[in-house]
């Protein structure tokens, strides 16, 4: 079985689904982390990418943990810690790494559940449309344990601190209207249009120049941690680079001929 499958269509949208309802995409086995890895690589290094969509099969966006294997030797804790904190390090950890790393953005398209590591997943994202068949619970407290995957650094960057704060430390569940209400996800619509939300959002973005939207998300994803003369500093040698591109040159010369751009990634 294929645990993430990987589909690109004529407008370079990727679309990447985890794969495995039996665990509700479960996330924290290495099979697991490995094929989503392996998905994201191949999507950011295709040329012929320009935005990602990652969303669930069956009712679940991402269950997180696989519980019946947590204390399982190579599950998500071992009899030692010293093996479970290497475990944590070479397995889970490495997906937020990959998805600050990516260079296209990735909308989560949140089609029911994701909870604990599912909801930190989402966080991961740069964008996140849910279904209103969505929640969202940030629940590793419930199960005695912390947010080991990012999700402390991740989800008060998004909501807040009270609010992440709030989550973290009851492990509430939230529906997709209080994810709206407070900032967690940008849409909430019927579960039915879930995906082609998505893709209304994946057409806008791969409509525009391919470099000036990769140096966007980096400038985006760089603000979070730079002081403002850091990020004014690349922002002024990502413009230098972005007005020398021909995709520019092309914005420019039909916006004053009155036409529709023809892009080309170049």
């Amino acid at each position: 079985m294929t645990l993430v499958t990987h589909e690109i269509d004529a407008e370079g949208i990727v679309t990447l689904t985890l794969n495995d309802p039996d665990t509700r995409n479960a996330i924290s086995d290495l099979p697991m982390i490995e094929a989503l890895l392996d998905a994201l690589d191949r999507a950011n290094t295709d040329p012929a990418s320009r935005v990602i969509i990652l969303t669930g099969m069956g009712k679940a966006f991402s269950s997180g943990g696989n519980i019946k294997k947590m204390g399982a030797a190579g599950g998500l804790s071992d009899p030692l810690p010293a093996r479970t904190r290497l475990g944590y390090r070479h397995g889970i950890q490495r997906l937020p790494m990959a998805m600050e790393a990516m260079e296209i953005p990735v909308i989560a398209a949140v089609n029911g559940p994701a909870i604990g590591a599912g909801c930190d997943l989402t966080c991961m994202c740069d964008i996140r449309v849910a279904g209103e068949a969505a929640l969202f619970a940030e629940s590793f407290v419930r199960l005695g344990i912390v947010p080991g995957d990012g999700g402390a650094w991740l989800l008060p960057r998004i909501v807040g601190f009270s609010k992440a704060s709030e989550m973290a430390l009851t492990g509430d569940m939230v529906d997709a209207q209080e994810a709206l209400k407070i900032g967690l996800v940008s849409q909430v619509v019927p579960d039915a249009d879930l995906m082609e939300t998505a893709r209304t959002v994946a057409r806008k973005i791969a409509a525009h120049p391919t470099h000036a939207v990769r140096m966007t998300r980096r400038l985006l994803r760089e603000s979070c941690n730079q002081s403002l003369a850091s990020v004014l500093e690349l922002s002024a040698a990502f413009q230098a680079l972005a007005h020398a591109t021909a995709d520019h040159e092309e914005a420019v010369q039909a916006f004053i001929s009155r036409r529709s751009p023809a892009f080309t990634g170049v």
